[in-house]
């Protein structure tokens, strides 16, 4: 009887040692979420993935540019049952196409977009009707022409989803999204993109309801196509679009006189351009840079309340294409994408501040347990 009495004690002491030690566990996920791979809220990061995808605040960081609250507060309530559409603005060599198939086969939705094998696009309707969410390259299709920018989109969208869904709605919420990329790597990948054959010229570059006349924006070679261009040639163009591509195409050029260059000084042109791209930067829901692909994950994640199936994977960001430069054409390629190089820096001190500022939101956030979270522990047990 003694036996069976100390066999008895023996397996309740170990039973409430087994449940101590679960129930400390699952506190622990609480007061450090993250730290251990079945409590992580997205589940499928792993420990190596949190110093990245979570990024703590860098004391040593030092803020380069003011931003009121408003401008790093970026949380969204995203209706994708009522009127809002997210609007992806592609900028050509900024990783684009990878966050673009990420929006049609990747995020965890209710009713996923439909990607059929051999089609370019996925519907992506709306959960209680056959309507679209995102306007995007895989969903719409270049609806707004190819590589279209913030001058054509926004003059553009509102139309195209009224006639694709064949009615007049004044009530769409949209919300514009985009890519950057460090200007001198983007310069790179573009030459060698158009060095095998791109192009781009079937791009329409609307503004102010026209088309550029061949005058306005003359071409950079004869025949069909630039291939074989030797990087100084690429250089050597006055009128190559890569030059500042990205402050052009996040930038209001009605503002300027679209591609007429006599309108307004030189100077001047440029510098109303950066002022618009970057206020246009400010003001879109959510940007992330192709550096940084578990971060930009990680704040389109927390922007839209979405949660993507699998997680972002960060290529070597070497300079393009294993191109190897001296420093005076660095500094050259630096030179003729100035007004870029200044657009990124300004982004990247944002993006670092929008991370900072989540990080507080989430640490806030997370000192109590939601029914959503306690589930998915559950779930992982």
């Amino acid at each position: 009887v003694n036996d069976e009495n100390m066999v008895e004690r023996s397996s309740k002491f170990l039973l409430i040692v087994v449940g101590s030690v679960c129930f400390m566990l699952i506190l622990y996920q609480y007061v450090a979420p993250g730290v251990i791979n079945f409590g992580s809220p997205h589940g499928y990061f792993t420990e190596e993935d949190e110093g990245d995808i979570f990024p703590t605040p860098d004391p040593h960081y030092v803020k380069k540019y003011y931003f009121p609250v408003r401008d790093l507060e970026r949380t969204i309530d995203f209706q994708i049952k009522g009127e809002d559409v997210i609007v992806f603005l592609h900028i050509q060599k900024t990783g684009g196409t990878t966050f673009g198939r990420h929006l049609v086969q990747n995020v965890r939705l209710e009713v996923p977009c439909d990607c059929r094998p051999g089609q370019k696009k996925c519907t992506c309707y709306r959960p209680n009707r056959k309507e679209t969410w995102l306007f995007s390259r895989f969903s719409t299709g270049w609806s707004c022409g190819l590589h279209a920018d913030w001058t054509e989109l926004t003059n553009c969208v509102p139309g195209v989803l009224n006639k694709k869904e064949n009615k007049q709605k004044n009530l769409r919420k949209f919300y514009y999204i985009t890519l950057l990329r460090d200007p001198v790597s983007r310069y790179l990948s573009e030459w060698r993109h158009v060095q095998r054959g791109a192009t781009w010229k079937t791009s329409l570059h609307m503004c102010d309801g026209r088309t550029p006349t061949p005058e306005e924006l003359p071409s950079c070679y004869e025949g069909s196509d630039w291939s074989g261009c030797t990087l100084q040639q690429f250089m050597d163009c006055p009128y190559n679009l890569a030059n500042n591509r990205q402050v052009r195409m996040l930038a209001d050029l009605s503002l300027v006189g679209c591609y007429n260059m006599s309108t307004v000084p030189e100077k001047k042109r440029a510098q109303l351009l950066l002022e618009s791209a970057k206020k246009n930067l400010r003001d879109m829901a959510f940007f992330g840079l192709t550096e940084y692909q578990r971060k930009t994950q990680f704040l389109f994640e927390r922007t839209f309340r979405l949660r993507f199936i699998r997680p972002f994977m960060q290529y070597n960001s070497t300079r393009a294409a294993g191109v190897d430069l001296d420093n005076a054409t660095v500094q050259r390629i630096e030179e003729l994408n100035e007004l870029d190089m200044e657009l990124y820096d300004y982004a990247k001190d944002l993006f670092q501040q929008r991370q900072q500022q989540g990080g507080r939101t989430e640490e806030a956030g997370n000192r109590l347990p939601t029914e959503d979270y306690m589930n998915q522990i559950i779930n992982r047990w």
